[in-house]
């Protein structure tokens, strides 16, 4: 039965997604959010050898497998060892390193495998799908070439191997390393045996110097340092845009419905990521999707910001179904696009602010803001003042109804609080005061809508009862103080009405589809930073080891977990949850002093 124990691959243009067996079950090209090549991890069936979409390399009378990473990369090594005691070894990676003053990343995917142990016998299957999995790829072959015919972009196999051997699925025994380039339709240039070598170790140079210049904290760095590059795989690095995750409909519980596609630029979820890794010194996925919210700052209508784009930035993301796919384990439907779009959700004006906060303060980058950016930036702010007090979905984004919600609120007011300080920052006294004040009109006005008077804490709506997670969020925001009383009655409230266990809901109330069946995994990191906050710090880090036992093979989570069995559900890897694995630990974790 398919599961989520997956191992992503990528490089930032392209990614990948391998099971346990050393299968490619999910790909797009030629970018993430693209028709998938490799689709059978939503095809309804178990894992089966030569399903369509797919690329899996199986060894003959297989009996056991070990993956692991290589330290501080995204190169993935498999061993398979068959009955005899056979090994073959398959080295997974995208290539990604710099040549000729750029970074090179092309749609491309390479595996090398080699014997290791005995006389293995293997089968390489290579079956891409087009039309959302509805039809193979077409394909033709030459001599050491395999072409299949996709659109946009066709793909070429470049390879040391019998392409016979490829072409028609036919074991045979591996006796030396075998190479195999999928990329562009293009001659492959150079020796293919030297040529992928000098790849794959110029690829694990680039991630190894990439992860030296992380400032991890002292416990937990491999936890840290697994959800940084996995982050950074989340980064469309062309346009900067940064995914919430790299899938398309895995159901958030089994049936439910909750299968949305995830493969898009969410403002909301690329603000806590790129919170998250300039924790670490990050800056160069800060820097980049500063440029992708430059851009669509400077296409918005009179400040107006969708909660979501696409990579390009192109805004129209219509929802359909993939009728050639029956989904994850069979539970429909798989959704491409998200109606999202549409939405009205308010936060992201604050989201949009905060994230170019940090450019008209940090010396480090290499463009600083500037007055001009700053009079842009107040376009979204005029929308963060003027939607401060009015309905939207929420950052839960209900689709069948709105409220005034107190988290979206107090994200416009942050908006204002930090155009003031932009304003400070660039001498701009005049603005610093317009945006200051405006703040403090906020703030007084969610002082008194979105209080509960009776229970003496905070609602998630203005003017209702409802308790939601993202009330957790106001010492984050700086809307409170960590020894406010408002703020540890508003914890105790959620933590009384939200806490299963070790586990942490959004909210308790039914939404479009029922009541809730899962935990929210980002919400349960939320749950962790506030015991931490309230001086329950050892309670803090029990339930963050315990999150960690829940992690996959690959040291990754989902967005979901089944409150009973502690099964994952949900887009994977999910960003928002990898960004509570870092902030976490960054916050839990002994200092560095502490050691000398």
């Amino acid at each position: 039965m398919r599961n989520l124990s997956l191992w992503p691959i990528g490089n930032c243009q392209v990614s990948a997604l391998i099971d346990e067996k050393a299968g490619f079950v999910w790909g797009c090209a030629p970018r993430v959010d693209g028709d998938p090549l490799f689709c059978s991890l939503l095809d309804g069936k178990d894992e089966e050898e030569g399903s369509r979409g797919e690329w899996r390399l199986s060894i003959e009378d297989h009996v056991s497998v070990d993956q692991h990473y290589l330290h501080n990369t995204p190169v993935l090594v498999t061993r398979l060892t068959d009955a005899n005691g056979g090994i073959a070894e398959v080295l997974d990676f995208c290539p990604r390193f710099g040549r000729s003053g750029r970074m090179y990343r092309p749609v491309a995917f390479v595996r090398i495998v080699r014997p290791i142990a005995g006389a293995p016998r293997i089968k390489v299957s290579l079956n891409p799908a087009a039309n959302w999995g509805a039809e193979p790829a077409e394909r033709t072959s030459g001599s050491n070439h395999i072409r299949f015919l996709l659109k946009p972009q066709p793909l070429r196999l470049t390879t040391d191997a019998p392409v016979g051997h490829v072409t028609e699925e036919r074991y045979f025994r591996l006796e030396k390393p075998l190479h195999f380039f999928l990329g562009p339709d293009e001659p492959f240039s150079g020796n293919v045996d030297h040529t992928i070598a000098s790849m794959l170790q110029q690829t694990i140079d680039h991630w190894r110097e990439w992860v030296r210049g992380l400032a991890i904290p002292l416990e937990w760095q491999h936890v840290v340092i697994r959800a940084a590059i996995s982050l950074k795989l989340c980064q469309h690095e062309e346009t900067g845009a940064i995914v919430a995750a790299l899938t398309t409909s895995i159901p958030e519980a089994p049936d439910s419905g909750r299968n949305w596609d995830y493969r898009y630029c969410w403002i909301r979820d690329a603000y806590y990521t790129v919170q998250a890794l300039n924790g670490l010194g990050a800056l160069d996925v800060l820097e980049n999707y500063l440029s992708y919210l430059r851009n669509l700052v400077d296409e918005c209508k009179g400040g107006f910001i969708q909660p979501l784009y696409a990579v390009s930035g192109e805004p129209k993301l219509e929802e359909w179904m993939a009728e050639g796919l029956a989904g994850y384990r069979g539970m429909g439907p798989v959704r491409v696009g998200n109606a999202a779009y549409t939405q009205l959700q308010h936060d992201a004006y604050g989201q949009i602010i905060l994230s170019n906060a940090q450019a008209f303060f940090d010396e480090r980058l290499y463009r600083k803001a500037t007055a001009d950016d700053f009079a842009a930036l107040e376009k979204v702010g005029e929308r963060a003042w003027a939607m401060h007090d009015q309905p939207d979905a929420g950052l839960w984004e209900f689709r069948t109804r709105t409220s005034v919600h107190t988290y979206s609120s107090v994200m416009c007011w942050a908006g204002c609080d930090r155009l003031a300080n932009a304003a400070e920052a660039l001498g701009l006294g005049e603005r610093a005061t317009l945006w200051r004040e405006r703040a403090a009109a906020i703030r007084g006005r969610i002082e008194k809508e979105a209080w509960h008077e009776g229970e003496q804490r905070f609602a998630a709506t203005w003017g209702g009862d409802e308790l939601d997670a993202s009330l957790l969020q106001l010492i984050d925001m700086r809307f409170l103080q960590r020894d406010d009383p408002r703020f540890i009655n508003t914890f105790k409230a959620v933590e009384k009405g939200l806490r299963r266990g070790e586990h942490m809901l959004r909210y308790a109330d039914e939404d479009d589809f029922g009541l809730p069946e899962t935990a929210f995994n980002f919400c349960t990191f939320w749950l962790i930073e506030a015991l931490h906050i309230v001086g329950r710090g050892e309670e803090a880090r029990d339930l963050y080891e315990s999150m960690l036992t829940r992690l996959t093979p690959a040291g990754l989570l989902s967005e979901d977990t089944d409150l009973h069995s502690g099964e994952l559900w949900g887009n994977y890897p999910q960003t928002y949850s990898l960004v509570g694995l870092i902030n976490c630990a960054v916050l839990l974790s002994r200092p560095w002093s502490s050691i000398r």
